[in-house]
């Protein structure tokens, strides 16, 4: 029976991986050296570091050309994990895009979650209540020290300090606890809605976030006494990964991995949204360009961050968490069980959802690994028509192979943890 879909056959599958492959390959091979190729043994020698390996942050493959244990180039290779998430909200409303968002950078899901309803809200023409907006603050910055701690510990594990991981996810169960208190949910939160949040928090959340709060700059320092003044550590991340400012603008990189080389870009302090211009923070940078320099930063922004939620819980408002606008926002469900015009609106955005007017879009915010932004093109239905995602995990991954040249083997683990990519956010 002849089909309508152009499927390609096994012997045509095999013939693209084979130009893939010679495209990488080119890469790896691609520079001038004196070594000759004739016996491998006797030379270079190419290692394949991943896709499945403990120190590479998901599923990720890094080619390396060695000679010894020197690194003469190397080629990240990402795709492993790809979900088709920008496909598929083409076939979804914008209401039900909202939950995949929690598996992209699933380490700080409320922040995620916080950027796509901002570029929803964007392209509708709608912006939620003063309320909700502190609220969605709070969380992002909640999200930022649960995504840096767990940045923390794995990078020290990646170079051998295993116990100060340990006292890491100890601190983020905290944080965890907190999260389900907030919404009912540890992990994939989903909690933010178009036109506001899924609910609102209690005074009792909030005594309790205010007690977290008050004492996690104990706790930071007594992670930085185990292996700030720890000659092995130091020795192992400091002037290791260096990539310089002009390169790292040049590549594109956001976040820590770009304050870590002195530049001072932070959309929270150039493009303020949310309610970031009525909070007293400070930008962290560090010269230094190297994998100790990125480390610091998100050391730093911890303790910028901690400043914030303390400012954000003494200053939030009273009122509603979410718009009162029938064709852009779902009603409650109690108004759903007892009011008709409700029950008319949900089924009609459930059914069809909230319609943009016809075209594009592009909002961003600083998430803990960088930038992260959504393209939408909307065609005036109430799915986009296109979907982009600006992912600040695949764009820093750019610097590995400018951070590991020249590098041991050994050093390219510190340098990937430096980066923090997350899988999932990377290959979307």
């Amino acid at each position: 029976m002849a089909s309508s879909f152009n499927i390609q056959s096994e012997a045509e599958i095999q013939k693209l991986n084979k130009v893939r492959q010679g495209k990488i390959l080119k890469e790896l091979l691609d520079k001038d050296t004196s070594a000759i190729f004739d016996d491998p043994l006797e030379n270079d020698m190419v290692l394949n570091m991943g896709p499945q390996h403990p120190a590479t942050h998901g599923v990720l493959r890094v080619l390396l050309r060695l000679d010894g244990e020197t690194i003469i180039k190397a080629v990240p290779e990402l795709g492993y994990l790809h979900r088709g998430y920008e496909k598929l909200a083409e076939n979804v409303t914008y209401h039900e895009f909202i939950p995949h968002t929690d598996r992209l950078d699933y380490l700080a899901p409320l922040s995620t979650n916080t950027a796509i309803a901002l570029a929803i809200e964007n392209a509708l023409g709608i912006e939620a209540p003063e309320r909700a907006q502190w609220i969605r603050t709070l969380v992002c910055e909640l999200a930022r020290i649960s995504s840096h701690l767990m940045a923390m510990g794995s990078t020290c594990m990646d170079v051998g300090a295993l116990t100060i991981l340990l006292w890491t996810f100890t601190e983020r169960e905290k944080l965890y606890d907190i999260f389900e208190l907030i919404c009912g949910a540890r992990f994939t939160t989903s909690y933010t809605r178009i036109g506001g949040v899924a609910n609102d928090i209690t005074d009792e959340v909030v005594q309790k976030i205010r007690e977290w709060a008050i004492q996690l700059p104990k706790e930071l320092k007594y992670f930085e006494g185990l292996v700030h003044k720890n000659k092995i550590f130091v020795d192992r991340v400091a002037g290791i990964g260096i990539i310089s400012k002009e390169k790292a603008i040049d590549l594109g990189l956001t976040g820590p991995t770009l304050r870590g080389s002195g530049v001072p870009r932070d959309l929270r302090k150039d493009q303020p949204y949310l309610v970031y211009d009525q909070l007293d923070f400070n930008v962290i940078t560090y010269p230094e360009g190297d994998v100790w320099a990125r480390y610091m930063v998100r050391i730093q922004e911890m303790k910028e961050s901690q400043k914030m939620i303390l400012q954000i819980l003494d200053k939030m408002p009273k009122g509603k968490v979410i718009l009162n606008s029938p064709k852009t926002t779902l009603p409650r469900k109690q108004e759903v069980y007892t009011n008709m015009e409700s029950l008319i609106n949900d089924f009609m955005l459930i059914n069809f959802g909230a319609a943009p007017a016809i075209g594009e879009t592009y909002t961003a915010i600083e998430s803990p690994k960088g930038e992260l932004g959504f393209f939408i093109v909307s065609d005036g239905t109430g799915h986009p028509w296109k979907l982009k995602i600006r992912s600040p995990s695949t764009s820093n991954l750019q610097c590995l192979s400018h951070l590991v040249e020249g590098s041991m083997i050994s050093d390219v683990v510190a340098c990937i943890g430096s980066i923090d990519p997350i899988m999932g956010e990377a290959d979307k």
